[in-house]
């Protein structure tokens, strides 16, 4: 458990910097306590570094904003390493488990009723280092790791030169590839909101024939 190299942080970022943080049991007990305590981490998923808070801490989700520049009305995806997971956060019904079981860990986000007002995107990364944090730290609130409107980061190198993130778990490169396809199931008909890894024919089927 190491600061990220000199050269590779931003300026303002202090003389320690982030972390940088073995996928090792003792490295992920450690990033799961700095959550645990407010912090935010960067992490390896299926696609790209994400920057996660813990679900229950509004401050460090808001610190997030505030690291990428984020515009407040993004909203940012629960990550979570397993169904159970999700209880007491989002309203899961039969049509929602038919699509979890099938797609998930995968690309695949879902938005639901969140069961505290609001709707909420969700989705387990198919990812080894991003599951076996979320073991350890509970759900995450998450997004890209990355400046608004910069390319994500790909590497924990990438990821460390980012103000404001206490740790970093080296999980070697991210995959890469195309964004989770996002299916939108708060409504009478699912809705693709955007069409990513999975297409859309594939998730919902062909289209029905037109009427008239």
């Amino acid at each position: 458990m190491v600061p990220c190299p000199n050269e590779l942080r931003a300026s303002g970022v202090s003389s320690r910097g982030p972390l940088l943080l073995k996928p090792t049991q003792a490295g992920l007990q450690r990033a799961a306590q700095l959550l645990r305590s407010g912090g935010v981490i960067a992490f390896p998923t299926d696609t790209v570094y994400g920057l996660g808070a813990s679900v229950d801490d509004e401050l460090a989700q808001k610190r997030i904003y505030q690291i990428k520049g984020r515009p407040v009305g993004m909203p940012l995806i629960l990550m979570v390493a397993a169904e159970s997971q999700l209880e007491g956060l989002v309203h899961v019904d039969s049509r929602v488990e038919a699509m979890m079981r099938k797609w998930w860990p995968g690309p695949l986000t879902l938005v639901l009723h969140s069961l505290r007002g609001g709707t909420l995107g969700v989705r387990i990364p198919k990812h080894k280092v991003a599951l076996d944090l979320l073991r350890h730290s509970g759900p995450l609130m998450t997004t890209s790791a990355n400046l608004h409107g910069r390319d994500p980061a790909m590497d924990a190198n990438e990821a460390c030169a980012l103000s404001g993130v206490m740790a970093v778990v080296d999980g070697g490169a991210a995959p890469g590839g195309t964004a989770s396809t996002v299916l939108d199931l708060t409504g009478p008909e699912p809705h693709v909101l955007r069409e990513g890894a999975i297409p859309t024919p594939e998730l919902l089927g062909p289209p029905g024939p037109l009427s008239g």
